[in-house]
């Protein structure tokens, strides 16, 4: 073992581990792995052979082959995990070392490790990585939450190995303490909501249009030559065409309809109702990918309730097109206030317009409208909503029309589009001046007492009905 000292330092292995940490060394910089699995480290020195990287498998080693201040970035799974990696890693540092947790951390534990860590002088990070494993080797959308002034020692390295857009790294310093984790995890929650809505447009071509996967894949690539242009719209074009290798026929067609999930498309539900946001896409993208899992169930219910039928001329492929725009305009903009909301509560001090800029590459909600949602908040700092902006208003007008027929066309066949449905509500509800709440109102006092305010007077009023 020689003495040499590393710039940068990986806890956790794995495929994401190893691809981040050669990311690493493309970029000039030295690097140095953690992992218990000898297997692992092998992987890493195979993989990275001729590169300024190498592993161990032993705490001790790895602390000592870092340079000051130490730059420890986990990739380990979010939970128990990471805090067991922290304490092993705690009684080797000096103050001023700083850990980054690269996970899907749940804010409140990212807080937590904050503060904890300050009190021994450490800097912590938590800083949501997007865009799987090619993102990692690549350049991902970086997103680190933290003490700013620390962040000066691990920017070169962070905007080195992002992504870039015109040149631009898809990487910044998004606030203090937690702000990084829950940039994330609402990044994810629209990520749920966008592959819901893909899936009920793949659904209403498929079912209600009669396409097969060649017209499909079809459809989603000319979309994704346009104003729908995205990372997800684009792996779809592509999955729509791979065959699979176990029959003759496509593999999408032998894939088992239960989605799985992680918990983060839960976690932001869950607290935008804390936070009292409306964020239905994301809410309705987690409920769907319960009721998938209930495959026998819903087989059952299939024979009990049998589908109308539908005429396959009803419904253009431009105007589902219309509508999945529509909904994609939608569902970032309610994620967006989410963030906005947290920022002020949370006391972050978050920056639309960076957030929106940072997602525009490597990310896996990357798309181009991205752009046009950084020109919003560039345009207009304080931007309550998305949907409140002019040119973006003029993007929404025309089509609100498709949208609904594309949702009059799911329910009338029976196809669910739960998603979509809940965006176009959404989007009714959030331009309707004046909602029947005031019968909901009244019905809280009629039974409860609990009062209500009245339009042409100040004040707050009981009525015994």
């Amino acid at each position: 073992m020689t003495d040499q000292q590393y710039d940068f330092g990986l806890v956790g292995l794995g495929v994401m581990g190893r691809n981040f940490i050669l990311n690493v060394t493309d970029h000039d910089f030295s690097a140095y792995g953690l992992d218990n699995s000898q297997d692992m480290v092998d992987r890493l020195k195979e993989e990275g052979a001729g590169k300024k990287v190498d592993g161990t498998t032993e705490v001790t080693e790895f602390v000592a082959r870092l340079s000051s201040p130490r730059k420890i970035m986990l990739l380990v799974p979010a939970g128990k995990v990471v805090d067991i990696v922290i304490a092993d890693l705690v009684p080797h540092l000096d103050k001023g070392d700083i850990i980054i947790d690269g996970g899907n951390s749940f804010f409140t534990d990212t807080n937590r490790r904050f503060s904890e860590l300050s009190e021994k002088g450490i800097h912590f990070f938590g800083s949501g990585v997007s865009g799987g494993a090619k993102g990692a080797r690549f350049g991902p959308s970086i997103m680190p939450g933290g003490d700013k002034a620390a962040y000066a020692h691990i920017k070169p390295i962070f905007e080195a190995v992002s992504a870039k857009v015109n040149g631009e790294p898809c990487v910044a310093h998004l606030g203090n303490g937690s702000a990084g984790n829950y940039v994330k995890m609402v990044h994810n929650g629209i990520e749920y909501g966008l592959m819901q809505l893909i899936a009920e447009s793949y659904d209403l071509m498929k079912r209600g249009m009669g396409m097969d996967n060649a017209a499909m894949h079809q459809a989603f690539d000319s979309w994704n030559k346009g104003r729908l242009q995205s990372f997800l719209v684009d792996i779809t074009a592509d999955i729509l065409t791979k065959k699979d290798d176990l029959t003759d026929g496509d593999l999408v067609d032998a894939i088992l309809d239960k989605g799985k999930q992680k918990g983060t498309g839960k976690w932001t539900s869950q607290n935008a109702m804390d936070l009292g946001i409306p964020i239905p896409t994301v809410d309705v993208a987690v409920s769907m990918r319960e009721i998938s899992s209930l495959k026998a169930q819903r087989v059952e219910a299939e024979a009990i309730y049998p589908h109308a039928s539908t005429s396959h001329s009803e419904l253009t492929v431009e105007e589902l097109e219309q509508a999945l725009f529509f909904s994609y305009i939608v569902s970032y903009a309610q994620g967006m206030q989410q963030l906005a909301a947290a920022s002020e509560e949370y006391g972050y001090e978050l920056d639309m317009e960076t957030i929106a800029r940072i997602w525009r590459g490597g990310c896996i909600i990357r798309a181009s409208l991205l752009e046009d949602m950084r020109k919003a908040y560039d345009r207009n700092p304080k931007l309550q909503n998305l949907l409140l902006d002019a040119e973006i208003a003029e993007m929404v007008k025309p089509l609100v029309a498709s949208a609904a027929k594309v949702v009059s066309f799911a329910v009338r066949g029976g196809i669910p589009a739960a998603a979509m449905s809940a965006g176009l509500n959404y989007f009714n509800a959030f331009r309707t001046g004046r909602l029947p709440m005031n019968l909901v109102q009244a019905q809280r006092d009629h039974f409860g007492s609990h009062s209500y305010e009245r339009l042409d007077r100040e004040g707050v009023f009981r009525t015994e009905w």
